[in-house]
């Protein structure tokens, strides 16, 4: 097990990950390539983007990392893994898959659900096209993690396949301080239709750990996924994560993003809308304290008629946090009767906070519907006011006053994610640990997200909590 920092990052390394997988010569060769480009591109790509990111508070000289990590689960993730006992599941811990439980049931209809390592034996096709679809170019993290991945997964959801249960894909850094470089891999067939929940977590060391993932997803047509991503990692680690969405036609992804941890949290999400009446939903919910820095960039390329997109993002930001959101809606020459629409919020709680929106269009054709808009903006000192006569404390006025900023956006998520959201903002507003596990406090905000927008159950609701 050779140990190498990221800024020491050499072919030798390269050439020992590939060497104790037992990797094709294809390859090796494209980790190779990828690592020159990695070389020669710099943190980032756009000078305009340049002027604000916070890319470098990853110091390479503390990121360090290894072809294998610890196996040891840390203690505080215990009760979440017995609860995942049970459930369709694939566990990361550091570099080594702990854990993955696929029902016999669903493994007869298909379903694969495996380390990369595992899939690169044994479905090397898809595989192969998937990296083979990823440009070194587009950016320097992406040329890093197609030439150092030591980790990751992948599923593939056969053709008509509906999962009525969803599919938890759980990674935690190991608690030695080694970095994970992660290659992630999801296809969905045709008419296929599965719900994936993503956990982020790390340990509480001193050291600089990092989380770089690359996650493609590929839906064919007619399929649909729904992805939640909740990243809750420790604030010395810092997670930069790369995501692509190919969707084909008719085709639906529905993505919900909460981000709450990491001292720096980097995310590139790109959607390409590539066939006739194919659409992408991102919701997006923020909420940075201490020193957090969050670099988020979403884009949504339309290359085919009547594709639909939509991005909402919003940041709450206390202390001296900050969030920079870049988007960018681009409609083709072939696109026509396209709909999108791209939004940035934010919400200051305290002077030392700041939040930058840069929101784009690039429009190549006639009779589409496009819009963006941003805005940044302090809570207004009248709304307080007016919740401190209805005898609220000041923090409860704020608190108000964000359950109502993040409303319209929670409407559009089922009621599972909507309490899980609303959970983690109470967790991090009382300073406790972030972490979704099902106990009786979580069950209280799941029953109530569950009734919340059912009149029908007014009465009822108002006699049970009366």
């Amino acid at each position: 097990m050779s140990q190498e920092l990221l800024s020491k990052l050499d072919i030798s390394h390269i050439e020992e990950i590939s060497s104790s997988r037992n990797e094709p010569d294809w390859l090796k060769e494209y980790r190779k390539t990828s690592l020159s480009v990695y070389a020669e591109l710099p943190i980032e790509m756009s000078p305009l983007y340049n002027k604000y990111t916070d890319a470098k508070k990853m110091d390479p000289e503390k990121v360090s990392l290894s072809t294998t990590t610890a196996e040891t689960v840390p203690k505080f993730l215990e009760k979440r893994l017995s609860e995942l006992e049970n459930e369709i599941c694939i566990i990361q811990i550091g570099t080594n898959i702990h854990k993955i439980n696929l029902p016999d049931e669903l493994k007869s209809k298909g379903l694969v659900i495996s380390s990369i390592s595992d899939a690169i034996q044994n479905n090397s096709d898809l595989v192969k096209k998937s990296l083979e679809a990823s440009n070194s170019k587009d950016d320097k993290f992406t040329a890093l993690n197609n030439a150092a991945f030591n980790s990751g997964i992948f599923i593939h959801i056969p053709r008509n396949l509906v999962i009525e249960k969803p599919i938890h894909f759980l990674t935690c850094l190991s608690d030695d301080g080694h970095s994970t470089i992660s290659r992630n891999i999801i296809f969905a067939d045709e008419s296929s239709k599965a719900t994936i929940v993503q956990e982020l977590y790390s340990p509480q060391i001193e050291t600089q750990q990092a989380y770089l993932e690359l996650l493609n997803t590929n839906l064919a047509a007619n399929s649909q996924l729904d992805i939640t991503t909740l990243q809750m990692m420790d604030q010395h680690a810092v997670t930069f994560s790369t995501r692509h969405t190919n969707v084909a036609q008719d085709a639906k992804v529905n993505w919900y993003s909460g981000l709450f941890g990491s001292m720096l949290s980097r995310y590139k999400t790109e959607y390409f809308l590539n066939g006739t009446g194919a659409s992408s939903n991102d919701s997006e919910v923020i909420f940075g304290n201490n020193e957090q820095s969050f670099d988020i960039q979403t884009n949504v390329t339309h290359e085919s008629p009547s594709t639909e997109g939509r991005v909402v993002e919003k940041s709450i930001l206390r202390n001296k946090s900050k969030s920079l959101f870049k988007g960018m809606i681009r409609i083709q020459k072939n696109a026509t009767k396209s709909n999108s629409f791209l939004s940035g919020r934010s919400i200051l709680l305290d002077k030392d906070a700041k939040s930058d929106s840069i929101p784009g269009l690039e429009i190549f054709t006639n009779d589409v519907k496009a819009t963006h808009s941003a805005s940044v903006a302090q809570i207004d000192e009248e709304q307080i006011f007016y919740l401190k006569t209805r005898c609220l404390t000041h923090e409860e006025a704020e608190r108000t006053i964000i359950e109502g900023f993040l409303e319209p956006l929670s409407r559009k998520m089922s009621f599972q994610v909507r309490a899980w959201i609303a959970y983690l903002i109470e967790s991090k507003w009382d300073n406790r640990e972030l972490t979704i596990n099902t106990d009786k406090e979580l069950a209280k905000f799941v029953e109530i997200e569950e009734t919340r927008y059912n009149e029908d159950a007014e009465i009822e609701q108002h006699y049970k909590y009366r």
